[in-house]
């Protein structure tokens, strides 16, 4: 993904794409590996020197509330975030702390269910375990 994708694409979410934004976004769809606030900030502020982890948080909130990605509470010591909001499930690795993408699911898994008591937006699926590479070790 290059900076004029990402810049291409937040238009398409109706977000205005400055450099700190498009730069962000560019970092997500590039690295699938669920980054956190401060991964992205370590990676992006030596090329951007005014970046500040407040903007990096502002930035990622202000994607989420578009839709242009989400947030992953899966790890409980950090919040992570996916540019990739195509209906899929994660994997966490409770021996490496990775997080990883699924997508051969049954789809009916991500349908909304149907309950009069509440008005359901949206389904997360995550997936607890060890990874095939930390088993092997």
């Amino acid at each position: 993904m290059t900076y004029m994708q990402a810049h291409r694409y937040l238009m398409q979410y109706s977000i205005r794409p400055s450099v700190q934004r498009t730069a962000v976004m560019e970092y997500l769809m590039n690295h699938k590996t669920h980054p956190t606030v401060d991964e992205i900030y370590l990676a992006l502020s030596p090329g951007i020197p005014t970046l500040s982890k407040t903007t990096v948080y502002n930035t990622l909130n202000l994607f989420i509330e578009k839709g242009a990605a989400q947030m992953l509470t899966i790890d409980e010591k950090n919040t992570r975030y996916d540019a990739d909001i195509s209906k899929h499930a994660h994997f966490y690795c409770t021996s490496c702390g990775k997080v990883h993408d699924m997508f051969n699911l049954k789809p009916e898994l991500f349908e909304l269910p149907s309950n009069p008591q509440f008005t359901i937006d949206s389904v997360q699926l995550s997936y607890y375990g060890t990874c095939n590479n930390c088993k092997s070790n």
